[in-house]
């Protein structure tokens, strides 16, 4: 199987036998809150793909079944779903079982990904920075939270991606009503300490100690705001990429996001998110992406062009890493 090269300063791509991919799946839509996302995803991908000379084909899970995608004898897919029941590990299981070779994570590090809480107790049991935190369940203290945390904090359900539910809480009386947003998609509400300062974002492409991190994306929303609707649907948004940071700094985070893409798991690409404290220059692990947005406005394909690789390019690499990540233990049931 053809796989990308990535170096350490650059990324370039080995001849990929386009034919050799055969016939191929562009999964995106599905059932999750992000649905209208997936479907820009999904068609950019397939665009690309196509360009390319790949035989690819959409499909989206929300309307076919499972077994429509066995009978389509699909070679290998791409994930382009975003959030549950396409990032989350579920489908990755689906697929394992169905033998087909999918891009991204396996089922256990996009599980873990998904589940925000979860993603922050292994990095801090690796020893990785991440902002403190609090599980809220139904009956929760809500007053000892804000004494645990302080104010302003951050509320959120930890199974969404996309900002959705998020609600930055700077009054005490405020807080019940992000917790009863976020609760309409999590029955649990991950409470967050807020981080002061900028935004960044680390694209990640390879497996293992042969992961390499792209160059740092910043992130300058309107009045801080990086909400659904600016992400997607304005060009408010100001990014810089690569980011004006020093070269030590730029080190620093990059080596962070691999430790914490690498403690998760991850495979394939990624995408891990950060904060930089403004009044010590702390960098602050936010999240991992183990299936990132691929439209106008997503932050993996920037971080690729700044490093001369197309969208078309980076579409046709991350394809050529599709694999089954359960293979030996096919392997060894069938002996």
């Amino acid at each position: 199987m053809n796989q990308a090269n990535i170096s350490e300063s650059t990324i370039e791509f080995d001849d990929i036998d386009v034919k050799a991919l055969g016939k191929v799946g562009v999964l995106c839509g599905g059932g999750s809150a992000e649905r209208a996302i997936s479907i820009m995803s999904g068609a950019g991908v397939l665009a690309a793909l196509q360009s390319r000379g790949v035989d690819a084909h959409l499909f989206d899970p929300a309307e076919r079944s499972l077994a429509e995608l066995a009978a389509q004898q699909f070679d290998r897919v791409f994930i382009a779903l975003h959030g549950r029941f396409g990032e989350d590990g579920s489908l990755q299981g689906a697929l394992e079982q169905l033998g087909i070779p999918y891009t991204g994570s396996g089922v256990m590090a996009s599980a873990v990904a998904m589940d925000k809480i979860a993603t922050k107790m292994m990095w801090l049991q690796n020893g990785l920075p991440t902002p403190a935190y609090a599980q809220i369940e139904a009956g929760a203290d809500l007053a000892a939270v804000l004494v645990q945390l302080g104010l302003p904090l951050i509320v959120k359900p930890p199974h969404e991606g996309s900002t959705i539910g998020i609600t930055k809480v700077e009054q005490a009386s405020a807080m019940q009503a992000a917790v009863d947003l976020a609760t309409t998609f999590d029955d649990v509400v991950l409470a967050e300490q807020f981080i002061t300062g900028r935004e960044f974002t680390v694209a990640i492409l390879g497996a293992g100690r042969s992961a390499r991190a792209l160059p740092i994306c910043e992130i300058v929303a309107p009045q801080g705001n990086y909400d659904y609707q600016n992400k997607y649907f304005t060009d408010d948004v100001q990014y810089f990429c690569p980011a004006v940071l020093s070269a030590e700094l730029t080190a620093h985070m990059q080596q962070l996001a691999l430790a914490a893409y690498r403690a998760l798991g991850c495979e394939g690409w990624g995408r891990i998110d950060f904060m930089l404290r403004a009044s010590d220059q702390q960098p602050f692990l936010i999240e991992a992406n183990t299936s990132p947005g691929m439209t106008g406005h997503s932050l993996v394909p920037m971080a690729a062009r700044a490093l001369g690789i197309s969208y078309d390019d980076l579409c046709l690499s991350i394809l050529a890493t599709a694999r089954v990540k359960l293979q030996k233990l096919h392997q060894g049931a069938g002996r």
